[in-house]
């Protein structure tokens, strides 16, 4: 099997991982069979851990589209709510707006489509896109800091359940760690779950 450039020694710093992995993500997501077989981890995820509310993201270049796999989930159960992610000021943490498949979107901050609709739901499981990803399921995004800040002021007394979507290919033997960092409860791939021994 090819070695995934993820890996490469010489990408010591998150900035210099960071350029390595997105190239890798673009090269995964050519794929057509990647996507479905992450529809498929996405839909196990969800019966595995049967949230009430999904918080998900809009795709940005690279990153999977959930957004079928979301769709088919709300359309088996009219309980069932999903939310996108809306960013009312930079640096800010993220707030989650009520998403159906046929809503209106508007542009929000960094261009990324958010919902017309101004409901806020509060989810009980976050399906987050990985530029790359270790097998202790630490994350590493794009640097903006936003999942980290909204997690630390969840509201409630239960933070939700974190699930990573990544493609094999962002896999790398350890992303560098801050004492602020904290691992995801899970991270989904097109082949493999990890931690391997999460539930």
């Amino acid at each position: 099997m090819k070695p995934s450039i993820a890996r490469n020694p010489h990408a010591k710093s998150k900035k210099e991982l960071r350029a390595t992995l997105l190239k890798a993500r673009l090269d995964a997501a050519r794929e057509p069979a990647h996507a479905l077989a992450l529809k498929h981890h996405v839909l196990q995820t969800l019966e595995r851990y049967a949230p009430a509310c999904v918080g998900f993201y809009w795709p940005l270049a690279g990153e999977f589209d959930a957004r079928e796999a979301i769709a088919e989930w709300l359309a088996a159960d009219a309980k069932r709510e999903a939310g996108l992610p809306v960013i009312h000021s930079l640096h800010s943490p993220l707030a989650f707006h009520a998403w159906t498949p046929d809503m209106a979107m508007k542009t929000g901050h960094h261009r990324i489509p958010e919902p017309e609709s101004s409901r806020d739901v509060t989810p009980d499981l976050l399906l987050i896109p990985c530029v790359g990803f270790d097998q202790d399921a630490f994350r590493l995004g794009y640097g903006g800091g936003y999942y980290d800040r909204t997690l630390a002021v969840w509201p409630g007394a239960m933070r939700p359940v974190t699930v990573g979507i990544a493609y094999e290919a962002c896999r790398t033997d350890a992303i560098p760690r801050e004492a602020h960092d904290i691992p995801l409860d899970a991270v989904i791939t097109e082949r493999a779950r990890y931690p391997e021994q999460a539930d």
